[in-house]
């Protein structure tokens, strides 16, 4: 993904400047045209200049929306409403960023302009959803969406990282109190033991791995920090990701559960864009990269020329059976009956509720294994710590 900074011009003649985050400057202008912008400057960003998120968390965000929502709909004012926000904000990156858009709605912008001057805040996503609440006269409803739909991906990200931090946590133990154990219990024991005649292979194993531990320290240092170097470089590319995707694809109910939290995703941003009157293509093409899958971005390209072309979605979608079949049936149906955005909330609800059970059996699977790893590789250890010494008490009994 690249950034690219552009100066356009809308129906009414208004100067618009923003930065848009697209694979080629063709899909940008594709994007600008869907909007209703006419480019008049188009550069890309360097990579340096690329806006940060750090500091402005998705809450805080949705909990914004949410309040201008009850503001709008208690019949404050916008400006009234944003000043407020920017007093009462307690992100202070945030609150600047409010009151920036508060000046530029003064200055005669609209709220999704002024909002598209702050990509770093509100993603494209967001201002495609808000324009067409301006536009139909819904912004209330739409700004009440918005929070809710980030609640919502918030807390099934949440769910998937909390449940991940028990094993994460087992890992690191476990690989604390082997590498503990061979480099300080094994070269005192191997002290005590002098020079005994004859080892159990056990303890071989155990010293070698003591010795190539302490004896090449820096190299298996260095070698590991090449292979994350190298793993990351391929986890980060365009093949790696879609490498790694069809690796998980084959994980016993991990695979599946990490599938349905794109597909998750997926339902729930373009079933909300349409239902608040996002145009088909234009929440196709904001839903493909904020899917995070590679491979359902691919199928998402696909469908929206598919679409372009006047085919159905659901024609090209379920590319390499990403979306199970009961999920599909849905969508065609949906699309006969003119009721995508309706099917596609509900799907996601579902599913969401089914990937948490999945979620659950995959940490609780994942969990005994780990369990097992790490108690094997310490039972070997003491194995091969303790024969020794009960060889050498036994000759010493006889």
């Amino acid at each position: 993904m690249a950034t690219f900074h552009y100066i356009a011009r809308n129906t009414a003649g208004q100067r618009i400047e923003g930065q848009l985050e697209f694979e080629s400057e063709a899909a940008v202008l594709r994007a600008l045209e869907e909007q209703g912008l006419f480019p008049t400057q188009l550069r890309q960003a360097p990579a340096s200049s690329r806006p940060a998120l750090r500091g402005i968390r998705s809450r805080d965000v949705g909990l914004v929306y949410s309040q201008l929502a009850d503001l709008l709909r208690a019949g404050v004012r916008l400006l009234r409403s944003l000043d407020i926000l920017a007093d009462t904000t307690v992100n202070k990156r945030l609150a600047e960023i409010v009151r920036k858009v508060r000046a530029d709605v003064a200055d005669g912008a609209s709220l999704t302009d002024a909002m598209r001057a702050h990509p770093e805040a509100f993603p494209p996503l967001h201002t495609a959803m808000v324009h067409a609440g301006e536009r139909a006269g819904f912004l209330e409803d739409v700004l009440t969406s918005l929070g809710t739909f980030i609640d919502r991906q918030d807390e099934l990200r949440n769910k998937v990282v909390g449940s991940l931090i028990y094993p994460a946590l087992l890992v690191v133990i476990g690989t604390a109190v082997l590498v503990g154990g061979l480099l300080f219990f094994v070269p005192n024991l191997r002290q005590m033991l002098g020079s005994a005649a004859e080892l159990p292979w056990p303890t071989l194993v155990v010293f070698a791995m003591s010795d190539a531990l302490r004896d090449y320290a820096l190299l298996l240092g260095l070698g590991l920090v090449a292979a994350v170097a190298l793993g990351y470089r391929f986890a980060t590319s365009d093949q790696g990701r879609r490498r790694i995707e069809r690796w998980q694809g084959y994980l016993p109910v991990a695979g599946m559960a990490v599938r349905m939290v794109a597909v998750t995703r997926f339902c729930r941003i373009l079933g909300t864009m349409l239902a608040n009157g996002v145009p088909l293509i234009q929440a196709l093409a904001i839903t493909r990269d904020a899917t995070g899958s590679r491979l359902l971005a691919e199928a998402v390209d696909e469908a929206i020329e598919a679409v372009r072309d006047g085919q159905n979605l659901s024609e090209k979608l379920n590319r390499d059976g990403i979306f199970p079949q009961q999920i599909m049936a849905m969508i065609v149906v949906a699309e006969e009956s003119n009721q995508l955005e309706k099917v596609l909330l509900e799907i996601a609800d579902t599913v969401e509720r089914r990937t948490n059970r999945q979620v659950d059996q995959a940490v609780r699977l994942i969990e005994p294994l780990i369990l097992c790893a790490i108690a094997g590789a310490i039972g070997f250890m003491a194995l091969g710590l303790l024969l020794p010494v009960f060889t050498i008490a036994s000759s010493l009994g006889g």
